[in-house]
């Protein structure tokens, strides 16, 4: 009899954390999709910021780690990154807004798992942006770049890491704040030097030593670097491919486990 009940009881737990999570995720997409304007915003902006200022440096941008390259070829894999880095963090602005109109009190107070909240809306917010990222690949002849099938499925494995993460990261900092003020705030002063400093703009090998200490340390770096040696094989680069997707396997499970306790942690009210 015990046996039986422990089986009935392990499909139950598991409709239990996927069925709320496969929801929030859907959630997630349809209303991301409704929203033309934001999806116009996402791909226009980072393709106006790659058209204009890798035109405007053009051939004068020559280090070692560039090569021959022109600017705009070398900006391509920054300007990709910067595309997941909008969609994931700005997703991820829906948990404000979902604690504001009383969704997330809603589920708060369901017999959902906290876990299936985390992994609903961060699976949401990685697939808006792992596609948006795959969608900006229809740019790449304009820089140089000629995928094959296996170089595909590579990319879009480093996108999906890098989306992964950078959504976790930005429910973990969306979490406890009421404000989508404050929220940009945190953006503008810490995720987008995160990516001024990850070798979008400008190489490794050519920045002062303690900017080179900031990007070895910057999780991003890794990721521009992978996206890199695979849209430019045989460009040298600082870290092997290996060494880059072992990081960003890392970064995604930490920035999980921090989403996952920041979504467990208790809310104490002030004392009256």
């Amino acid at each position: 009899m015990a046996t039986q009940a422990a089986t009935l009881a392990r499909p139950q737990a598991s409709a239990g954390l996927l069925l709320p999570a496969f929801t929030l995720w859907w959630r997630e997409i349809v209303r991301f999709y409704r929203q033309t304007t934001r999806v116009v915003g996402v791909l226009a902006s980072p393709l106006v910021f790659w058209l204009v200022l890798g035109s405007g440096f053009g051939t004068s941008f020559r280090s070692g780690g560039a090569g021959q390259q022109h600017y705009l070829d070398y900006f391509y894999p920054g300007t990709l990154v910067m595309i997941i880095l909008f969609t994931s963090i700005f997703a991820m602005m829906s948990v404000i807004d979902d604690r504001k109109e009383g969704f997330l009190l809603s589920v708060l107070v369901a017999p959902v798992p906290r876990a299936a909240i985390v992994l609903g809306k961060v699976l949401g917010g990685t697939t808006l942006s792992a596609i948006q990222g795959l969608i900006f690949l229809i740019f790449a002849p304009f820089a140089g770049i000629h995928l094959e099938p296996l170089q595909v499925l590579l990319v879009a494995v480093v996108v999906f890491l890098v989306s992964f993460a950078l959504t976790a990261l930005g429910f973990a900092i969306a979490w406890p704040m009421d404000s989508s003020q404050a929220f940009h705030g945190i953006v503008n002063l810490f995720l987008i030097p995160l990516w001024l400093v990850s070798g979008a703009l400008f190489p490794l090998t050519g920045a002062s030593k303690w900017i080179q200490f900031v990007m070895y340390m910057n999780p991003l770096t890794y990721g521009v670097e992978a996206l890199r040696a695979l849209l430019y094989p045989g460009t040298p680069t600082t870290f092997p491919l290996s060494s880059d997707m072992a990081t960003l396997v890392l970064f995604s499970l930490v920035m999980f486990a921090l989403a996952f306790l920041m979504a467990n942690r208790r809310r104490t009210k002030p004392a009256a």
